[in-house]
């Protein structure tokens, strides 16, 4: 029989619609009991908990932002979707202390009649923590960390192998109990010395949060010359990297946010202070093997950035009804983004040992149609590459839109105005045109191509032409169709045919797309057909009688660590083609850079070198 651990109960718990009759009595007291003080104070507990979580969220923000942080982080590695689904239900332990306020609220009626703001409570609310919820605290949680008291009641909340701001509301509800002891005991005492007031529920619980919150932030804040100047500090106050000593020895650091008590039972760790001025110091980075040059694609996609939103930036993208509302922020932000100019660390990930990063362009899709735009553009992407460059980064792959060829002529650009670079620019298109050919059933005898004479358009008729699969090549061009033509082998050209019209295709069922068609252009393939593609967007599937692919991706091997965010709307651990293709080229060690017109003799190398590093078709 399966041990239901008592944390599981949990689960249940995350359903909001338990906060239903705090909001039905606020309701209820407006508008038929004049506002009473019961209906207040339901108003303030909601008001309170809402603060509570955004204090939880924007310290997830500052510390996901690693354009800004990643000088600062103290354990490497990131939040990965394993972490993300075991802390999905974090916010439990808010349900349970907001019933535990209402209810003291209810049962003593003095609670409803306090003043706005005492500030003696302040303090005594200040001595009640010091001299009681710290000392409790800590004899608590060092208890929490002996064999069975561990296995059943703390062992979750160290489950995750990174601290993160949401890992400080990952717990059982045991631990939720001790907590909202440890939290309440001071605002208790207030109350009932007659000190109490609305404004110290508001100050100290919310300072309470941001300091847990600040200590699993994984980003060391304080500078070591603040300790340093006024060594007693060290003890009044913990920090982030203190905190994670905790996290990963696990036998010592047990206070709640001061120290001192650590000192008082002999558990402080020796290296706490110096481990904290290494980190403090900004000069403890690493330098990634491999950089992927990403942009967004509009205003409603940059939130599944993953400082935005966690949880949404683990699941593949799709617009949300909350996504909608959240739009002008997002816009503004954007704007913000703009005036920067400059490419930000987006989120990083390890792979076969080497460090992968996700660096992005501060410019939206439509931007790069914009002629106005393009030089902005290149000038930020060339910055990227001489930043990737100085920092020693071996590798760079450019996304979709970035290796543009009437942009920057898919990278040629940046290789002739730079001769004398070490990092590698990559395109990632020989990949791509590797996953798309090898979608293509191997019967088949023709193919209908439309963006025949793009990059990846060249590249897969000349390789089908040369396996004598027949392609109907789409292009109003009859020289750019001839010279492609005459790059095949004499014997092969026969099997390039020029086309101008979609009637030519009307009995051909498989259709490789690498320019937008419409849903009348779409009307002339056959019943049954299978529309592969390499268009960016992708097509709308109108036909229910076809079948449409989706973009050439692949799926990362399974030992990549620290990957928490879906690359746009792919699934987990899937890459688009042309990323998976600098990764391949930077396992590979090759030397060259991978720009312009792909080198149809390679197609099948760099297929056979993905699969052997265990990347996978999706």
């Amino acid at each position: 029989m399966r041990l239901v651990k008592p944390w599981e109960f949990g689960q249940f718990m995350s359903l909001y619609l338990l906060y239903g009759p705090l909001v039905a009595k606020v309701i209820h007291s407006k508008a038929w009991e004049g506002g009473k003080a019961e209906g207040v104070w339901c108003l303030h507990i909601l008001i309170l908990f809402a603060l509570r979580a955004l204090i939880f969220q924007m310290w997830w923000t500052f510390s996901s932002m690693l354009f800004l942080t990643r000088k600062r982080r103290i354990i490497k590695e990131g939040v990965d979707f394993k972490q993300i689904d075991r802390e999905w239900d974090w916010d439990n332990f808010f349900i349970p202390q907001a019933f535990i306020a209402a209810l003291a609220f209810y049962f003593f009626p003095s609670l409803r009649k306090l003043p706005v703001w005492e500030i003696r409570g302040l303090f005594i609310a200040l001595v009640l923590h010091v001299g009681v919820s710290e000392p409790l605290f800590y004899c608590t949680h060092r208890a929490f960390h002996s064999g069975r008291l561990f296995n059943y009641y703390h062992s979750l909340h160290h489950s995750s192998p990174v601290p993160s701001t949401f890992t400080a509301g990952h717990g059982t509800p045991v631990e939720y109990m001790v907590m909202s002891l440890v939290m309440g005991l001071p605002l208790i005492g207030a109350g009932l010395m007659g000190a109490g007031s609305v404004g110290l529920f508001y100050v100290y619980v919310l300072l309470f949060d941001f300091l847990r919150c600040m200590g699993h932030s994984n980003v060391e804040i304080f500078p070591s010359g603040f300790f340093e100047a006024v060594p007693l500090l060290r003890y009044l106050i913990y920090t982030p990297t203190y905190h994670s000593i905790h996290h990963i020895e696990k036998n010592s650091n047990y206070c709640l946010f001061m120290p001192l008590f650590d000192a008082l039972g002999g558990t402080i760790n020796t290296k706490s202070w110096s481990l904290q001025k290494e980190i403090s110091s900004g000069k403890n980075i690493h330098v990634p093997d491999f950089v992927f040059l990403a942009h967004a694609v509009d205003a409603v996609s940059s939130m599944h950035a993953s400082f935005a939103f966690r949880s949404f930036s683990s699941m593949p993208f799709r617009i949300l009804p909350f996504i909608l509302v959240l739009w002008p922020g997002a816009f503004l932000i954007m704007l913000v983004m703009w005036a920067c100019s400059k490419t930000f660390l987006l989120s990083f990930y390890n792979l076969h040992g080497r460090l992968h990063q996700y660096w992005v362009v501060p410019r939206h899709g439509f931007q790069y149609f914009l002629p106005f735009a393009k030089n902005g553009i290149n000038e930020q992407i060339e910055s990227a590459i001489l930043r990737a460059d100085r920092m020693g980064v071996k590798v760079l792959s450019l996304a979709a839109l970035n290796k543009n060829e009437a942009l920057n002529g898919g990278g040629t650009l940046f290789v002739n105005k730079h001769p004398n670079l070490k990092v590698r620019v990559v395109h990632g298109n020989t990949l791509t045109a590797a996953v798309i050919l090898n979608e293509i059933p191997k019967n088949v005898k023709e193919v209908f191509l439309t963006g025949a004479t793009s990059k990846l358009g060249r590249a897969i008729a000349l390789y089908l032409c040369r396996k004598k699969v027949q392609v109907l090549m789409l292009t109003l061009s009859t020289e750019r169709f001839q010279l492609i033509q005459k790059e095949a082998p004499e014997d092969c050209q026969q099997y390039l045919v020029q086309v101008t019209k979609y009637q030519a295709a009307e009995n051909c069922k498989t259709w490789i797309v690498g320019k937008w068609i419409s849903f009348r252009e779409q009307q002339f393939a056959p019943r049954g057909t299978h529309f592969h593609q390499f268009v960016v967007p992708p097509i709308i599937g109108f036909r229910r009688d076809c079948t449409y692919g989706k973009l050439a991706a692949m799926k990362l091997p399974l030992d990549v660590q620290g990957l928490g965010m879906c690359e746009y709307t792919l699934d987990r651990g899937v890459v688009h083609a042309c990323h998976a293709g600098g990764v391949v080229h930077c396992l590979e060690g090759w030397t060259h850079h991978e720009v312009g017109a792909i080198d149809v003799d390679r197609i099948d190398i760099v297929w056979k070198a993905a699969l052997n590093h265990g990347l996978r078709p999706a």
